[in-house]
Parts: C-alpha cells; structure tokens; sequence
C-alpha cells in the first residue's frame, strides 16, 4: 500500500520520490488542504477506499495514512 500511495503522490503533486516516505509528514511535503481534498478524491478513485481530507489532515506522517487507507480496505 505504501508504494501505491507514493505513486499517486509522487504522480499527482510532481514530489521527488527520495522524499515520500513513511516518517515525513504531509505539511513537510508542502501538501495544503487544497492538496488533501485531490489525495483524497484520488485515493478514492485508484484505490477504492474512502478517506476524508480532514483524515487526511490529522494523520501525522505518511506512514499514518498508509495505516488509514489499509484500516479502511479491511472494513470493505
């Protein structure tokens, strides 16, 4: 999932690679809330799972919405 969700990121907001991974936060990234309303229409377009941006918002690093979008898949 983890690779998934970089791919996206990565593809949809043009970040280098070498820095999406699990520690960073998303405010590190320079992702703004514009950014997460797009992460969260588009994870649920590619992926199928339903987050909101505010979910989105809350999560503390990347890692923690790897562990969102994966406590989601389980439940669906």
């Amino acid at each position: 999932m983890y690779e998934q969700l970089k791919a996206i990121m990565v593809s949809k907001f043009q970040l280098d690679p070498a820095e999406v991974v699990p520690g960073v936060t998303l405010k590190d990234l320079e992702l703004d809330s514009l950014d997460m309303v797009e992460l969260s229409l588009v994870v649920e377009k590619e992926l199928g799972v339903s987050v909101s941006d505010d979910e989105l918002i809350e999560a503390a690093d990347v890692a923690a919405v790897v562990a969102l979008i994966e406590a989601r898949r389980v439940r669906v």
